[in-house]
């Protein structure tokens, strides 16, 4: 490496180091401003100078590789994850934005959490013991879904003797074999691409197999086929509630295919869990999930099968019993235990006036219109 390329390098990781030295989780530079950080999920400005153009075209060169440059050169943007020994995982962007190059990093933490860490209902637990079958984890960018995964396949790793395989873009944990074999793939490093891997995946005799993000209708069809071959699948979406995430996935196809890909999500589908971080008003976390679970039982096997999504929020409800769980009562909880304002909770509810009815003790069978218990 060269002296001017190991200097600019050098700067660069003094800035991600600035993420665990201050309790952040995001990073964002752009050319003319100074740093900014994401503290408890507000950006806050370094005591820096901005950034000249050259400065961050040197920061961002001086940590890419050839292969990543010329993906950044050829797509306008490019995806890594990088590691400074002693600090942790980072997972990094860099894209152009009016003419001149910005990035967006986020701090990975290598320590694997557990359910209980993140404030997990238990019901994943056993969501994480099915032996096949596809589940998704879905949120927006930014809501833990990657977290929650490795939640899940530690605790296989911890519990099982089988094989996992992830596909990942880039890897943000890295696992270490226990009861279980792991092998991760990273597109780019280990593989050209995210098909590439995936055509390649069942061959390789995974029992658990973890494909980073469902991206279009063939990363699809590969997770419901392996699926009904008898492999876990886990993946992830990004969707805000299990209803849309069923139409996120109908999207991904034609209309002249979705009874097919209805029928396939009726036999092969097991779990849907959403989620979204909230700032948290104890001291010891920043932020907690609130938490939405959907099992594939016959009531939601039927409203997939008749193109009735509409209704699925109301069989999470009828499923209690059986650990599903909807969003109010995960917001209601939250509230309950004192992790989360009641105003914050009122303000991301999806139907905020039957959450104030049940903090004031009233709770709804289904719906707006359901029996008062």
């Amino acid at each position: 490496m060269g002296e001017e390329r190991a200097f600019y390098r050098e700067k660069m990781e003094q800035l991600l180091k600035s993420l665990p030295k201050h309790g952040a989780s995001d990073l964002h530079l752009q050319v003319q401003s100074a740093p900014r950080v994401r503290l408890a999920g507000k950006l806050r400005e370094l005591k820096a100078p901005p950034l000249s153009r050259g400065e961050l075209e040197n920061y961002v060169r001086s940590i890419l590789t050839e292969q990543q440059s010329a993906q950044l050169e050829a797509t306008g943007s490019v995806d890594l994850a990088y590691g400074i020994k002693g600090e942790g995982r980072f997972r990094l962007n860099a894209f152009r934005q009016r003419g001149s190059l910005a990035l967006a990093a986020r701090r990975v933490n290598t320590a694997i959490p557990t359910f209980e860490e993140l404030h997990l209902p238990p019901i994943l637990k056993e969501i994480a013991s099915l032996e096949h079958g596809l589940v998704i984890v879905s949120g927006t960018t930014g809501s833990g879904k990657s977290t929650t995964l490795a939640a899940m396949v530690e605790h296989i790793n911890l519990s099982r003797r089988c094989h996992i395989l992830t596909i990942e873009d880039p890897i943000e944990y890295l696992y270490a074999n226990k009861k279980a074999y792991i092998n991760q793939r990273e597109v780019g490093i280990d593989v050209t691409s995210f098909h590439e891997a995936i055509k390649y995946a069942v061959r390789q005799d995974p029992d658990v197999l973890l494909v980073g993000e469902m991206r279009d209708s063939e990363t699809l069809q590969f997770g419901l086929a392996a699926a009904e071959t008898g492999h876990l699948v886990l993946s992830t979406l990004h969707s805000s509630t299990a209803a849309q995430t069923i139409g996120r996935i109908l999207d991904m196809f034609p209309s002249t295919e979705h009874q097919q890909v209805r029928h396939a999500l009726q036999f092969h589908l097991r779990a849907v869990v959403c989620q979204r971080l909230l700032p948290c008003i104890r001291e010891e976390f920043s932020r907690v999930p609130a938490v939405e679970v959907m099992l594939v039982n016959p009531p939601v096997k039927k409203a997939i099968g008749d193109g009735r999504e509409v209704e699925l929020g109301d069989c999470i409800k009828a499923g209690r019993t059986e650990g599903m769980l909807d969003f109010n009562t995960s917001l209601f909880e939250l509230v309950k235990d004192g992790y989360v304002d009641r105003e914050v909770a009122l303000e991301v509810s999806p139907n905020a006036d039957a959450l104030e009815m049940r903090f004031k003790g009233i709770l709804f069978e289904s719906g707006e219109g359901g029996r008062a218990v």
